[in-house]
């Protein structure tokens, strides 16, 4: 049997994405209690993502022009947020309340993001973001973590989290996340 890189890349590409999400749902968790959440995206959703980051960009931030882009070069798209409204119960004071119960009480709301946030619940989305992509360049995929991505995905209810950001993979013969201009 004869294989060309071409025939299989996004494969590969997909295997790379679920062990990447692995890794971010086994990355340690404050009190370790999981308040993560991960979704795959390719192929037709990953251009409605792409299309909902050019129409946010009306909103005068080009570089989701940029960004939507980058979605287009990609194979797939890793989606990893967190429910920021689950407090460890420590009283850190780190989301700007007194307390876990005052924080409980708060009007959480949000245009992109949901907030306020447990502080501990975002350090624990950071951690799963790291473990994520340590993984891809283990296994030399190409990624990113956008927060553009995550906006448009949340808006299109593709995952449910208050704090979502996309890690979007290629395997091409040059990373399509870095090196880019600006749109003006």
């Amino acid at each position: 049997m004869l294989l060309n890189e071409k025939d299989f890349k996004n494969e590969g590409v997909k295997i790379a994405a679920l062990i990447m999400a692995e890794s971010a749902r086994t990355a340690p968790k404050s009190k370790g209690e999981d308040t993560i959440e991960i979704v795959y995206v390719d192929g037709e959703e990953m251009e409605k993502i792409a299309a909902k980051m050019e129409e946010m960009a009306e909103g005068g931030d080009k570089d989701f022009i940029r960004d939507a882009e980058s979605v287009r070069k990609s194979q797939a798209i890793l989606l990893i947020g967190a429910k920021g409204d689950r407090t460890v119960g420590v009283n850190c004071q780190a989301c700007g309340f007194e307390s876990c119960s005052e924080f409980k009480k708060a009007d959480r709301k949000g245009e992109n993001f949901v907030g306020p946030n447990c502080a501990f619940r975002m350090i624990d989305l950071g951690i799963a973001l790291g473990s994520a992509v340590k993984v891809s360049a283990m296994l030399g995929i190409d990624t990113r973590i956008m927060y553009r991505i995550g906006i448009a995905a949340k808006k299109l209810g593709m995952i449910d989290a208050d704090v979502v950001m996309g890690v979007p993979l290629s395997a091409l013969g040059k990373s399509p996340y870095f090196d880019r201009a600006p749109k003006k």
